[in-house]
Parts: C-alpha cells; structure tokens; sequence
C-alpha cells in the first residue's frame, strides 16, 4: 500500500509539505505542488478522504453545477466541463457534477451538507437564480459565464464585445460591406444568455461604425431545424459578401449546408465565427474564427476557485475576469476589391 512517506521520498520532500498540498493548509510554490501531484499519480497514492475530511475540514471536492437542456448543443457545454475536470485533478480535488434543475435548493443542500469544499457554475444567465444561493452557502464559489450582479462571487468569461469587434474588424479590413450574423437561438435570449446580446450587439455597433450593412438571425439548435434556419437565411440574403456565425450548432453543420449548395469558401462567400480550437477539430471546421476559450476558462475559474479555498473566502476578494480573445486566421475570408 503507497502512503504519504512513499509520496515524499518519490517527490523529495517531507511528509508534512506534501500533507500541506493535500490539506491546502500552508501555500506551497506551484513547483512543488506539481512534483508532488506528479509523485501522487506514478504511485496510484489514494489519500483517505475520510480522515483527511476530519484533519482538515475539506473534502477536497468541487461542486459542478450544470444543465443540459434539450434544445440545446450538448457539445458546446461538454467543452468546458472538461477543463474544469482536469484542473480540479491536478490539484488534488474530485468533481461532484450536479445536473439537478433547481440549482439554489442543489447549492443550499450540498453546501449545508459540506460535500464539497466550493461550487464551479456553468451555464450562468444574466439573472441566474443560482447566484443569490451560492452568496448565503459558506463555500466559494465561482461562475464560467457573466451575471449582472457579479458581488461575493469570482467571474470568469471570454470578453465576447471584443470578439464581436474583431470579427467586424476583420472583415471590414478585407472590404466586405454586407454581413449575415446567426446568433444562437431566440431562446437562449428568453432565458437570459448574456454572451449572446453582449455579442450581436457589440458587432452591429462596430458595423455602424464603418457603414456596413449587418442582418442579424437567430439561428437553431438542433438537427434539421439549423439547417432549414440556415437555409432561408442564406436565401434572404444572397449580395451578402461574409458570413459571422455566433452559433454552435450552424458553425458545425455550415461546411455541409454550403457544400449543398454549391457555396464555395471564401470565393462565394467568406465565413468567420468564434469557437473553440478542439471544437473546430471535432468537426472539420475549416473557418477563420476567434477562440472561445473553454479551456482557459475553465483552467482560470478552477485555479481561482481553489485559491480562495486554500487561503479562505476573505482572504481573496472576488473578481470579475473577462479572457481577452484572439483570432485564428484560417484563409476563410477573401480581399474584395473596391466597387
């Protein structure tokens, strides 16, 4: 059986540095840690959750509150729920994923409880009710996606004006004057999506800006319905010169839809979006797009997370941070020349 002196000698400290980084008691350098985490899974070292639950008051479990709803894109959502699995890992924690619909009485009753030592929220609404919850709980917590109301809690999102303004940057660099935006669907609007409007609205702003002519769609979310939704809005439109796709759903079935009919990328049409490296590569997607980020944003939110855990709820101030994007050019807008 490994124990806790196996772990120190394979990671060259002693016992009580590596009982610290199990126990989040003492701050310990991100070097060691690493050494340490590294040693821990070359040995299989399992720590007793119980004793150490009673030695520490932790758990050393994150709560992961989420929803998959049925008119949705599951895997958008799936994207993010990795990073936070594989943080929460590295330092020492175990993910309890919670699906449950009525997300407060699921935070006041697992919070109350004391299962987990803090909550990771996805899927936040402007107005989420999950929120004023998560205040009254005496675990931290922290929120992939931006509320209005960010006191007593950690935010993080990708800064989703600024993608806006640098896809219509884009674009308008390379002479384009008429653009179709699909957004995602009215829906997701309805129940409070804030990426969403944050999003369209910021790119109609910059569009006005330069004079370009932008016609802004809902777009879907399952099967059939995004490709008929596709469809017509490519037929309302046909002088439009780009493309910006701010839907899921409609950027992975695109490549299919235009090859269809016989839209050729970027010589008909150019296409721009924003979505995820691994995204892209799960489904083939050949467009110049801004990234989404869910690694980073789920990397950044556990790191947090665990930091007020460690060094206690008031220790560390809760903060709105707001991922700064980046865009991938991959050839699929062209240079108009000048009418």
């Amino acid at each position: 059986m490994v124990t806790i002196g196996d772990v120190a000698r394979r990671a060259g400290v002693s016992r009580s540095t590596v009982s610290y980084v199990l126990s989040g008691k003492r701050a310990i350098s991100v070097a060691t840690q690493r050494r340490i985490q590294e040693a821990i899974e070359e040995l299989g070292f399992t720590p007793n959750a119980g004793a150490r639950a009673l030695a520490t008051s932790q758990t050393m479990v994150l709560g992961l509150l989420l929803q998959f709803h049925a008119d949705e894109f599951a895997p958008a959502m799936l994207q993010y729920v990795l990073p936070v699995s594989e943080t929460a890992r590295a330092h020492g924690y175990d993910i309890l994923m919670v699906t449950d619909a009525d997300g407060p009485r699921t935070i006041h009753r697992i919070g109350d409880s004391n299962m987990v030592d803090g909550f990771v929220l996805l899927d936040v609404t402007a107005d989420d009710p999950r929120v004023p919850s998560l205040r009254e709980v005496h675990q931290p917590g922290v929120l992939i996606g931006l509320p209005r109301d960010t006191r007593e809690v950690d935010a993080i999102d990708l800064d989703f004006t600024e993608a806006a303004r640098i896809l219509v940057d884009h674009l308008h660099e390379r002479g384009h004057r008429e653009i179709v935006l699909v957004t995602p669907p009215h829906h997701v609007v309805e129940r409070g999506g804030s990426y969403v409007w944050r999003f369209r609205d910021a790119a109609i702003e910059r569009a006005a800006r330069y004079d370009i002519r932008i016609h802004a769609h809902y777009g879907e979310a399952q099967g059939s319905a995004v490709r008929r939704s596709m469809n017509q809005i490519l037929d309302i439109w046909p002088e439009a010169t780009a493309l910006m796709v701010h839907n899921d759903a409609t950027i992975a079935a695109l490549p299919t839809i235009l090859h269809e009919r016989g839209i050729r990328v970027p010589d008909d049409l150019s296409v721009v979006s924003l979505y995820s490296r691994d995204f892209g590569e799960e489904f083939s997607l050949p467009f110049t797009a801004v990234e989404s980020a869910a690694y980073e944003l789920g990397h950044t939110a556990v790191t947090r997370l665990v930091e007020r855990i460690q060094k206690g709820r008031e220790a560390v101030p809760p903060q709105v941070q707001l991922i700064a994007p980046a865009i991938t050019d991959r050839g699929s807008t062209r240079y108009l020349l000048p009418s």
